[in-house]
């Protein structure tokens, strides 16, 4: 016999928590399954954006995010070549009805973490470690996962089945989808380091443009660790990169005489890609599992946990019988048209400033950006975050998706 589950939610990182989250809080009956012991910790996002931020206060997360994480409102450049810097201010260039004027630093299993206590506090919830998904099978009523457990294998039927598996998704795979698009030929190496930044003259988010030694560096809390994320060739041995980083580190660093410790490293594939559908039949794709991009910019957890807030708001819709199952095509078509026609082109465009080779084209980009800085202080920035805020902000037509009073 197969166990029954109205939702079931396969990847545990903080896109799978907060889908979770927005359903059991309508009411929704949901089980978070991974595959792994417990939530993962290498180093991967760490910055949440103002839209995060006010999805994380809808869901009642904001006070204790704000307990944990740095609030930050400065975002510095840094070319290497010409020891110049560009400082903006988002305070300067708020959006109408923007809530929050600042960012947030806090790692990305720390939110993990977070969402996760809130989603075992209510009833109906369950999250399910050392679970890995093998098999699926869709009728018209539900699907069927099979799912090998620390008991052995196991059937799981639900009503609905959401995939954030990340970019390797096994839901994605078992429902044949391709994964549209290309794999930067660079391996990003992700580092957690104690090192005095601020005293080097760095804000809590920075970008580092360089050909060869480009780099995204950010404070991960209120403490003095830091992420430090750089590319190299891929084609270079992945064993050997502890041995290549104090060279990679004494061209990014700003004092390289300065001792620093290293906390933690995680070498990762980047990826341009995104699923021809984001549905199929009552099985759903979000966040890493629908689309991926470079993480240069800080797009792609910032349109997975969008994805989590409009696909729980559709699919709890569906479930409680106030919208047809219409509001999840649109979910789906939405979220990969703002996947495609934004996210993806933006983050390709932020790293190809950050890696820009040809030197003239490098020039032509320092001066559009002071010009636009010198125009509006961080007009650079918010205007991007606008953009992505904007191709999300198609509305579903709200009174589906709107809980009577």
């Amino acid at each position: 016999m197969a166990d029954r589950h109205q939702v079931l939610v396969v990847g545990a990182g903080p896109v799978g928590f907060l889908t979770a989250l927005g359903l059991a809080r309508q009411g929704v009956e949901v089980t978070v399954l991974d595959s792994e012991p417990a939530v993962v910790k290498s180093p991967r996002a760490a910055v949440y954006f103002h839209t995060t931020l006010s999805i994380l206060k809808k869901l009642g997360l904001s006070e204790e995010a704000h307990a944990i994480g740095e609030p930050s409102h400065e975002f510095r450049m840094h070319w290497l070549e010409t020891g110049e810097v560009m400082n903006s201010d988002m305070r300067d260039a708020l959006d109408p009805g923007q809530e929050f004027d600042h960012n947030l630093h806090f790692g990305q299993h720390i939110l993990a973490e977070l969402v996760m206590e809130h989603l075992a506090r209510l009833p109906n919830t369950q999250t399910l470690w050392n679970h890995r998904v093998t098999g699926l099978d869709q009728s018209g009523s539900g699907v069927t996962l099979t799912v090998e457990t620390p008991d052995g294998e196991k059937r799981m039927e639900a009503d609905w089945v959401i995939g954030t598996d990340g970019a390797r998704s096994t839901v994605r795979n078992l429902l044949g989808l391709e994964f549209e698009g290309f794999t930067w030929p660079d391996r990003f190496v992700a580092t957690n380091i104690e090192y005095p930044f601020l005293e080097q003259g760095f804000a809590n988010a920075n970008m580092v443009v360089d050909p060869v030694n480009w780099a995204v560096v950010g404070r991960l809390g209120r403490e003095n660790l830091w992420r430090l994320t750089y590319g190299e060739d891929a084609g270079l041995d992945e064993a050997t990169i502890l041995e290549r980083l104090p060279e990679r580190f004494a061209a990014i660093l700003p004092d390289p005489s300065i001792p620093y410790r290293i906390d933690n490293f995680s070498p990762y594939r980047v990826h341009q890609r995104c699923a021809p559908t984001f549905r199929v039949d009552r099985v759903l794709l979000a966040g890493d599992a629908a689309h991926a991009c470079n993480p240069c910019g800080g797009l792609g957890l910032t349109g997975g946990v969008i994805d989590a807030d409009m696909l729980s708001d559709a699919l709890g819709a569906v479930i409680e019988g106030r919208a047809d199952e219409s509001v999840l095509d649109f979910y789906a078509r939405e979220r990969r048209r703002v996947f495609l026609e934004i996210v993806s082109p933006m983050s390709t465009n932020f790293k190809r400033l950050l890696s820009e080779k040809d030197p003239e084209q490098r020039a032509r980009d320092k001066r559009d950006m002071f010009a636009e800085a010198e125009k509006g202080g961080s007009e650079i920035r918010a205007s991007s975050l606008a953009e992505l805020i904007k191709g999300a902000a198609v509305p579903i037509p709200p009174s589906p998706l709107r809980r009577p009073a």
